[in-house]
């Protein structure tokens, strides 16, 4: 019996369908009590209200804090020659005695003097040689045009990896139609040349069982993967795979940070690689809506860096080819196959996994379409697609309680409160931040409550204090700017600072209400089983 738990087909049983009701239930009943208590008591709305408020307040001090280190972690792990660590470690011992003693403020430095002393001492073939490890990048795509791909196999050429151990897939969608043939076709033409090993995948369409989405197309890409290494006689445990959408652009330093960890790691097999997405390869083109949540969206992947229980694979990761084999890659099953992905490796190893942060980003599109409209509802597409998300709830809780069941209680349920609230908190904590303060003044306006009126201004006072969070996002929004295009003027960056003040706004139309969009589909039953690629532009 295979070990890996899937994602049911068709009608679901009486307990998968509690838990996949269960956080728009929550979700709703968090606003809902609101109107409740103010209603049959003031005291008890206000004291729920500000509660709420208070934990924003908190989270907002620790968020804030946990940016600024995420941040210069990530800026002093970008300047280490990462070539060169790598190389040390092929050569462990003479490079220990030649670094011993030495001193230096460089990141994890120590750390990599304890690394060399422990591969040196370790017996021949107990860890992997630099020489023998190979990176194979799956680069999606379904009807994206060379102005978007070709940048992104550029970027992978100006990688510090050596070229030559490289295996570069194009995994493209047969529904692409003759169009996605032929830029997947001329992207073999112009780069097949330059690097080790070129592959072109075709995904075919229609398969039985398989959502149309990206796990199926990058599953499709490991199997053959699996049998072109398997024939040029490449050990699966020297194949590292990374999955970048066609618009993803890695750092020049990814890939040697990547071996170097997996490489010092015992537990390798065990592990995903998880580096920081940060959205900003088009963020002077992108209009101030997208700019705000793509800006958010790469702080949070900065925080959760800081805070390993929390991290999970999102968008681009790495794991073993040799793990991935065994677990026949990833689900075909889900539209969010790379948040899914950390559940199905979890329960595949017995608890026995966990996500790496690898501090160096990999750097993707905010998003951006043809014109404003197209582009507000790009946005909106992607969004509740991340928040269908949801949906793992369901396939964690229903395991808790399965027969398969082989992690630990004290594993599981932690993991699985903390998935739970974050879908929770997204969708409800928002609009009780923005309107809750006057909901006990709506139902006792007429009394001489004073706890009603004043309401309003404590929560305001609060929330004044809990803005010193968001001016520190102005400050490192602005930090984490690209080079500024010369088609723009110098005081465009103003503005880039101005466009935070929507961000209330934004964290309630799409944030919020995109969060209760996934998850009201999945307590009626109208499940997402389709990949809705976000629409891509390049502005020229």
């Amino acid at each position: 019996m295979s070990k890996v738990v899937e994602i049911p087909v068709g009608k679901r049983k009486p307990l998968y369908r509690f838990f996949e009701v269960l956080p728009a239930l929550l979700s709703y009943s968090m606003l809902i009590l609101m109107f409740v208590l103010s209603a049959i008591n003031s005291a008890l709305g206000a004291c729920y209200i500000l509660l709420i408020v208070i934990i924003n307040l908190v989270k907002a001090v620790g968020i804030a804090f946990r940016t600024v280190q995420g941040f210069n972690m990530t800026k002093r792990c970008q300047r280490v020659n990462w070539r060169k660590r790598v190389e040390e470690l092929g050569n462990a011992q003479d490079s220990y005695d030649r670094l011993a003693g030495t001193k230096s403020d460089a990141y994890e430095y120590d750390q990599h003097l304890r690394n060399l002393c422990m591969v040196a001492a370790a017996e021949d073939g107990y860890f992997p040689k630099p020489k023998d490890i190979y990176h194979a990048v799956i680069v999606t795509m379904y009807n994206e045009t060379l102005d978007v791909l070709v940048p992104t196999m550029e970027c992978l050429l100006k990688t510090t990896y050596p070229k030559d151990q490289m295996i570069v897939m194009i995994a493209y969608e047969e529904r692409g139609g003759p169009e996605a043939e032929n830029v997947a076709k001329t992207l073999e033409k112009n780069y097949k040349n330059k690097f080790g090993h070129f592959i072109l995948a075709k995904h075919p369409d229609g398969i039985k069982n398989e959502v149309i989405g990206k796990g199926g197309n990058i599953t499709n890409a490991g199997r053959i993967l699996k049998d072109y290494v398997k024939e040029k006689g490449i050990k699966f445990s020297d194949v590292i795979v990374t999955t970048l959408d066609c618009d993803n652009k890695p750092d020049k330093c990814y890939f040697d940070v990547v071996a170097y960890e997996y490489i010092v790691h015992e537990d390798r097999k065990r592990l995903s690689y998880q580096p920081i997405s940060l959205f900003t390869n088009n963020i002077w083109d992108a209009p101030a809506v997208t700019r705000v949540v793509a800006s958010t969206n790469s702080f949070w992947n900065l925080i959760c860096t800081m805070r390993p229980h929390m991290l999970r694979n999102f968008a681009s990761h790495s794991q073993s080819l040799d793990a991935l084999v065994e677990m026949d890659f990833w689900s075909v099953r889900t539209i969010v196959e790379d948040g899914h992905q950390y559940w199905r490796s979890l329960f595949y190893f017995d608890g026995d996994y966990e996500v790496l942060p690898i501090r160096a980003p990999i750097y993707q599109d905010a998003v951006l379409s043809s014109t404003l409209w197209r582009t507000l509802k790009a946005q909106w597409v992607q969004l509740r697609r991340w928040d269908y998300g949801a949906s793992d709830v369901a396939y964690v809780g229903s395991y808790m309680f399965s027969k398969k069941r082989t992690v630990k209680w004290s594993v599981i349920i932690p993991k699985f409160i903390r998935l739970l609230d974050g879908h929770v908190t997204l969708a409800a904590m928002a609009p009780i931040i923005a309107f809750g303060g006057w909901i006990p003044l709506i139902f006792h306006y007429y009394s001489r409550d004073l706890l009603s009126h004043s309401l309003p201004q404590v929560v305001s006072i609060i929330q004044t204090i809990a803005a010193i969070g968001l001016f520190i996002s102005l400050i490192l929004s602005l930090k984490m700017l690209p080079p500024r295009p010369k088609r723009y003027r110098k005081s465009k960056k103003i503005w880039m600072a101005v466009q935070w003040i929507i961000a209330p706004l934004i964290a309630i139309i799409y944030s919020s209400a995109c969060a209760f969009y996934s998850q009201t589909r999945l307590l009626l039953a109208l499940y997402m089983e389709k990949f809705d690629v976000t629409e891509k532009a390049v502005k020229k």
